[in-house]
């Protein structure tokens, strides 16, 4: 593990960029696997943004002079769907640090359910990133890793919110495109 990511701003810095995901979602209760090819591109938009000014808006938010905006656009295509239709969708993410290892997140949408959403992080020793969202009737965990430089491995366990039970997880890698990477 990449033990050198120490704070927030340093593991978003070391996100932004296209990335190339392989995702496995198991749905528990039905005991269904699907499969999922997407092309993942992380922004920095900066905090002055005019979307991120309606996301701090709507969360009755004021900017926050530490405050990250990102931007995740993304493609995919899924096992699931017989035409093989690509998705395509997009979110914006203003992370609002506490301190260098904790805070909040702001979504103009979420992970699980799509709605105007928070999250709390917490960057651990390890540098994973670890996400707890509670929605209207589930709560998401996710925990995003750098296994190199230009791998991540992002694992999530979504829950329902009135029993504790486990409803889906997932795993995805993720490779950068580095082509194009400038040094």
């Amino acid at each position: 593990m990449t033990k050198n990511l120490i704070t927030i701003n340093q593991f978003i810095k070391q996100s932004l960029g296209e990335w190339k995901s392989i995702r496995s979602t198991h749905t528990l209760a039905f005991q269904e696997v699907e499969n999922t090819t997407s092309k993942i591109l992380i922004d920095n938009i900066g905090i002055t943004n005019k979307k991120v000014d309606q996301l701090l808006k709507a969360f009755d938010s004021g900017t926050q002079k530490n405050s990250i905006a990102i931007s995740v656009k993304w493609h995919s295509i899924s096992d699931w769907e017989e035409d093989r239709e690509l998705n395509e969708d997009q979110t914006i993410l203003v992370f609002i640090p506490k301190n260098n290892n904790t805070g909040i997140v702001l979504r103009n949408k979420g992970y699980i359910e799509s709605i105007l959403s928070s999250s709390e992080y917490f960057l651990d020793n390890n540098a994973n990133l670890i996400l707890k969202t509670i929605y209207n009737s589930t709560v998401s965990e996710e925990r995003i890793c750098f296994l190199s430089k230009h791998i991540r491995a992002r694992y999530s366990v979504i829950r329902h919110k009135d029993n504790n039970s486990i409803i889906q997880t997932s795993h995805a890698s993720e490779i950068r495109n580095i082509s194009n990477i400038k040094d």
